[in-house]
């Protein structure tokens, strides 16, 4: 516990912006992970309706300084990828994305 009152008022902050935090945290994490389980399955007619939500969801995250910009191109960028892949095959499970960077690179 904090004893210097400038530190107790800090503990007070950051109990009161975790709590701010925390549900947008979680409905970014399941949305990315339900898109990229959507992506590894093959559904993609349920992404493509989808896709709205998720990327409104990261750019919320962004905008509340919960994560980078980068990181959520980075995030927009793989499920974007994995929907491409699967248009190209017809909607037939895509190779796990590993996979591929494991070829590339050989």
């Amino acid at each position: 516990m904090p004893i210097i009152k400038s530190a107790k008022k800090r503990m007070r902050q950051n109990i009161k912006r975790r709590a701010r935090r925390f549900p947008v945290r979680s409905e970014l994490k399941s949305a990315v992970k339900k898109a990229l389980e959507m992506v590894a399955n093959g559904k993609t007619e349920e992404l493509v309706k989808f896709l709205p939500h998720v990327f409104s969801v990261i750019d919320t995250a962004v905008k509340k300084k919960i994560l980078h910009k980068n990181n959520a191109a980075h995030k927009k960028s793989r499920i974007a990828l994995g929907l491409n892949a699967l248009q190209e095959k017809g909607g037939k499970k895509a190779p796990a994305a590993k996979a591929e960077k494991v070829e590339e690179a050989k």
